[in-house]
């Protein structure tokens, strides 16, 4: 057999939303053993696409052209032919493994009845799961047969997607988005994964990802899609290294350098538009010497410990240390970056640093005063000057309340004396210092895109004028250009308001470049610090040297 042969191809392939298209006349071919690398932004059209091979599109969606895997036409098969192809000849593995899992079945279980679909008459199916976990590198694999979801690491469940996807050996892998939310050190352990497996058993992959970085690791061949049309295909190597289309220059530039400070990020629309943003090198030094010489943050023998289990009496009797004695100073108007593992304990921190977790020992200190020996009415005075941005935007949004009342929430109850019409004002004129309309008031958090909802975020934590913000994996999902232009945001706001920022991340390359100073967490202790040069260049343990090593490049 050719190994370059296609397996796939694709022409004219067009999804419909009633009159709107989403993804218009779609071409490509798929050869055998290799990996297609799919990138663009979020509603480019590239995840819907793969669904439409699957034939898992959503209600109200329409699909038409050819997608030829042999001799079988998949967008003309009836839902009981795809059930045949699906998951026996086309494997897939989704994004966020906690909700394609049941959550109350056993891990095993959900792989051996996929297995069972596809050969009712298989044998010793609980021995061919456990190999397979095996294969996968899943620790324990006898034990994760038989664990729920919620019991394994984000690394883990994903690992168990890959084997449910894998498990009647597929002639196609579509991974889309397999590594988004993991940090560098586990997504370079899954890219490498799906590497070995691809070798092992001649798989074809589509792989989607809106990371060229990532793109850049796996891929043989490359489609650049842009509001569901192609604007660039060819071999990985051409497209990475010698783009053509300004779209595809913008996903390559906007990704913050790893050798570099540049004043602002550029982003897709500057290479869209023609406004391309000549990269002004700012030193590092002079960047933390805007900080202050003075503690704003003092944090000594910090320890926080999380109990698992208590006796019929309440007491703990089970306890899992997340932080133990970490020690560290916050000046003054500097951007300090904090990074490490999922595990590490970063969360963690930044939430004892607000008191939104106690700590069981150690002391924290704002401005000279503890905040372990202030009272809730103490504290309430003290919110105003520490806020947080999260992750999610969309979880830590009332679903209810428009983006208008979500930022005004926080004068309604630390600013008693306002009047409406000032309070509404306020929020009106910071929603435009953020890049929102302040016509948007009335909108609702499902209106707005994972960008805009983040900026909704940012308006919330600022309207109080804070002196200290903790941003909390604030730009780690979303697509490369849209963190562009937050991270352009949230360093246009801190000169503006002389805000002092504590940066949660475990991506190494926006934290050089948004961070004076870093500090290298692992499994609750600090293990390494310095400036982003010093990290980057002339790292002191193997830990960082392993997150550094997990950076992906093109």
């Amino acid at each position: 057999m050719d190994d370059t042969k296609d397996i796939l191809a694709v022409d004219g392939l067009t999804v419909s939303f009633g009159g709107r298209r989403v993804v218009d006349n779609l071409c490509y071919t798929l050869r055998r053993g290799t990996t297609l690398g799919i990138v663009g932004e979020s509603g480019s059209g590239k995840s819907i696409s793969s669904l439409a091979l699957m034939g898992l599109l959503p209600p109200g969606a329409r699909a038409e052209g050819r997608a030829m895997l042999g001799q079988t036409d998949l967008l003309a098969l009836d839902e009981r032919s795809m059930r045949a192809v699906r998951g026996k000849r086309i494997g897939m593995i989704f994004q966020e493994p906690m909700t394609a899992l049941n959550p109350v079945h056993r891990c095993g279980r959900q792989v051996e009845e996929m297995l069972l679909a596809h050969e009712p008459e298989a044998r010793d199916t609980r021995r061919r799961v456990v190999n397979l976990f095996d294969e996968v590198m899943l620790p324990r694999p006898e034990k994760i047969f038989d664990s729920y979801p919620h019991q394994l690491s984000g690394g883990q469940r994903q690992r168990v997607m890959i084997a449910m996807a894998l498990v009647c050996n597929p002639d196609i892998l579509i991974a889309d988005e397999p590594t988004t939310a993991l940090d560098v050190t586990v997504q370079k352990t899954i890219l490498d994964l799906l590497r070995r497996l691809q070798r092992q058993h001649g798989t074809s992959i589509i792989f989607i990802s809106h990371d060229l970085g990532v793109i850049g690791q796996v891929a043989d061949d490359v489609l650049v899609m842009y509001r569901g049309s192609v604007v660039e295909q060819g071999r990985a190597d051409a497209v990475l290294h010698r783009p053509s289309h300004p779209y595809t220059q913008g996903l390559l530039a906007c990704r913050p350098p790893a050798d570099a400070r540049p004043h602002r990020l550029p982003t897709v629309d500057d290479y869209m538009q023609g406004r391309v943003l000549q990269a002004e090198a700012e030193p590092r030094g002079e960047a933390g010497a805007r900080a202050g010489s003075v503690p704003l943050l003092h944090v000594d023998g910090l320890t926080v410990d999380y109990t698992l289990r208590r006796n019929l009496l309440g007491r703990p009797t089970q306890q899992v240390q997340a932080l133990r004695g970490v020690s560290f100073d916050v000046m003054e108007g500097e951007t300090l970056g904090l990074v490490g593992e999922s595990g590490s304990g970063k969360s963690t921190l930044g939430r004892a640093l607000l008191r939104l977790v106690e700590q069981s020992s150690g002391n924290v200190a704002y401005r000279g005063s503890r905040l372990d020996r202030m009272d809730s009415r103490e504290m309430r005075r003290l919110r105003p000057k520490m806020q947080i941005i999260f992750q999610d935007p969309y979880s830590s949004l009332n679903p209810h309340m428009t983006i208008g009342e979500a930022i005004m929430e926080p004068l309604r109850v630390h600013s008693k004396g306002m009047r409406r019409s000032e309070m509404q004002a306020t929020v009106e004129e910071l929603m435009e210092q953020v890049g929102l309309e302040a016509s948007w008031h009335g909108r609702y958090p499902h209106q707005l895109s994972g960008g805009q909802r983040q900026r909704v975020g940012i308006a919330r934590a600022l309207v109080l004028r804070p002196e200290l913000v903790v941003c909390d994996e604030s730009v780690s999902a979303l697509d490369v250009s849209v963190q562009a232009q937050v991270l352009n945001l949230l360093n246009d706001i801190k000169e503006r308001y002389r805000l002092t920022y504590l940066f949660i991340t475990h991506d190494l390359s926006v934290v050089h470049y948004m961070a004076d100073r870093i500090i290298v967490l692992r499994k609750g202790s600090i293990v390494e610090s310095g400036t982003p040069d010093d990290i980057f260049h002339n790292p002191q343990t193997d830990y960082t040297r392993s997150l550094l090593d997990a950076i992906p490049r093109i």
